[in-house]
């Protein structure tokens, strides 16, 4: 299985890339085939020009290799924080440009946009990891756990996605040496848990 996985924090050697990292590790020792990005590492432009929103556009190298390997992902395991209580602003464009129309989901024919789309991507499970400084209680009573709603039903749930899961760890900030260390344990135990090691004949 093709499983696309993409992590957004600007540190290298933050919880988030450590999670991410520990994610595709276990992905290729379960047998399956890993895409690995780090958009601050390899500078994703967020931004979307208006040049890019009609669906038959000819886009950036860069960016047409996104959409096809998310075309083709049978999988996606998706890491970044909760900042306010979104994803950073470089995911969020990258969801833009990538999870685009005729890429995604399609409206079906006679409808100009206002109906309900049709999800294309090929995969059938997403799992996302956040990480927060937010005690678990006051982000669920205060905020409502925005992201939750955002990447299950607005992202993943609209463009076809069926089976998806989401944890969120923290608080990061105060968290322990052996904290972090049972949180990657249970990173490894999810993906064992959705993404099946593969049986070689």
């Amino acid at each position: 299985m093709k499983v696309l996985v993409v992590v957004a924090h600007p540190n290298i050697k933050s919880f988030n890339r450590a999670i991410a990292e520990t994610a595709a590790r276990r992905l290729q020792r379960n047998g399956h085939e890993v895409i690995f990005h780090d958009l601050y590492e390899e500078e994703f432009d967020p931004v979307l020009p208006k040049e890019e929103i009609p669906q038959d556009v000819l886009l950036t190298a860069h960016v047409e290799t996104h959409c096809a390997e998310a075309a083709s992902a049978e999988g996606f395991i998706i890491v970044h924080p909760n900042w306010w209580g979104q994803p950073p602003a470089i995911m969020k464009g990258w969801v833009d440009r990538v999870f685009r129309p005729g890429v995604a989901y399609e409206f079906q024919e006679g409808d100009a946009g206002e109906g309900i789309p049709r999800g294309l991507l090929k995969a059938d499970t997403a799992i996302v990891f956040n990480t927060s400084n937010t005690p678990a209680e006051r982000e669920k009573d205060v905020f409502s756990d925005p992201l939750e709603t955002l990447w299950k039903n607005c992202i993943f749930g609209l463009c076809g996605v069926k089976i998806f899961h989401r944890r969120m760890f923290g608080v990061v900030v105060t968290s322990t040496r052996k904290q972090r260390t049972t949180w990657l344990n249970e990173v490894e135990e999810t993906v064992d848990r959705y993404f099946l090691t593969v049986r070689r004949s």
